[in-house]
């Protein structure tokens, strides 16, 4: 047996998670199911993760009470989202096994640092520039001569804190709006599709990997997921190569999401790196042999990984609150339960608003996409239109 096995059952196992939202979430109903116990410790953020937690503490990252409480009720750590302040990380790694490490979150929660890890390792990125100043802007629209996006370097997700350039905008205008100490240019890329892989890497280094996702976004925000990607075989499995050894790269622990722009030429560039369960893995619940979220609690307790086989054509709907008719008045969900091959998962936020992720659907079979997007259309149409 692995030295680094965690037994399973109580109180030998207390798998404490970092961060309470929607990931936190399914994250301790796939440890209930396996009779793992969850400790949540949500941040003082809203958090739908403390309905199906067996502990919850409900109090900032930075508490010193609640850092004490977490190491002593928990056994080995993870988490849910990466922008957890790197001192809380390693004061967390000090008294508790927590994987993937505080390194390895540290770069992806950073775009500066993930960018420099990529160009480091070799691993195919887009072009781009640390930017600290008017000046150094000025000289990287200079360089690129050309369209970009200007990204703040810290704390940005779905669209926020991006904005695109043409390169014919004043450099000293374009900073002074841009409300960031440290940021970084990248070139525009004219890409065909996004895809996504999810990989998973175990405590001996073994790596699995999932079917490439072809990802569609709605306002920056992930719309639709198609597995498996409408790619070549040689694009799958060189996306996948990829991923593992960014893994690898990482010296990472759990699952991971890597991003990957596809451009016309087959030429594919990494664009971002999640540290942890992601969005367009969410397919994995309903169409996959194991779930992204079983595979991380696999690879935190030491468990050999599970097999990433899909057992059917999926397209993922993400359900944002544009869909709710009213903030508290959910879509006609019985054309879903009435589809047959379709399965809701509600993340348990009780209003609705804009943008924000209210769950998600799994779609099953070869006409998954048709019908998702065919469900997606009719409910739109009645948010829109809710006296209709």
């Amino acid at each position: 047996m692995s030295p680094d096995f965690i037994p399973l059952h109580p109180p030998h196992c207390v798998v404490g998670v970092i961060g309470g939202g929607q990931l936190g979430r399914m994250l301790a109903l796939a440890a209930r199911r396996m009779g793992v116990r969850t400790c949540i410790w949500t941040g003082g953020l809203e958090a739908p993760a403390v309905e199906v937690a067996d502990e919850i503490i409900d109090l900032p990252f930075d508490d010193p009470a609640a850092l004490e409480k977490f190491c002593r009720t928990t056994t080995v750590a993870t988490v849910e989202f990466e922008n957890i302040p790197r001192e809380t990380l390693e004061k967390v790694a000090g008294c508790i096994p927590l994987h993937p490490s505080p390194q390895a979150i540290s770069i992806c929660q950073n775009r500066e640092r993930e960018k420099e890890f990529l160009r480091a390792n070799g691993i195919p990125h887009t072009w781009f520039a640390v930017i600290a100043s008017e000046a150094d802007l000025a000289a990287a629209m200079l360089e690129l001569n050309g369209p970009g996006v200007l990204k703040t370097a810290a704390f940005g997700y779905d669209g926020k804190g991006q904005l695109k350039l043409s390169g014919t905008e004043n450099p000293a205008a374009v900073w002074a709006a841009f409300d960031a100490d440290r940021a970084v240019l990248e070139a525009w890329v004219p890409f065909e599709k996004e895809l996504s892989v999810m990989a998973a890497r175990g405590a001996d280094g073994r790596t699995v990997t999932y079917d490439p996702a072809e990802n569609r976004h709605r306002h920056h925000i992930l719309d639709v997921s198609i597995v498996p990607a409408r790619v070549s075989p040689a694009v799958s499995l060189e996306a996948a190569a990829i991923a593992r050894r960014v893994a690898e790269a990482l010296d990472y622990r759990g699952i991971l999401g890597v991003e990957f722009f596809l451009k016309s030429d087959g030429t594919l560039l990494v664009n971002e790196i999640a540290p942890r369960p992601h969005n367009s893995g969410h397919h994995t619940l309903d169409a996959c042999a194991t779930s992204q979220f079983e595979q991380q609690l696999r690879a935190v307790l030491g468990l050999p990984p599970g097999s990433t086989r899909l057992l059917s054509p999926v397209a993922m709907l993400n359900l944002l609150g544009d869909f709710w008719p009213a903030e508290t008045t959910p879509p006609d969900w019985l054309p879903l339960f009435t589809d047959g091959e379709a399965y809701l998962h509600l993340y348990g936020k009780r209003h609705a608003r804009g943008r924000r992720k209210m769950g998600h659907a799994n779609f099953l079979g070869h006409d998954a996409i048709h019908r998702a997007e065919s469900l997606k259309s009719r409910w739109l149409t009645a948010a829109e239109n809710p006296e209709d």
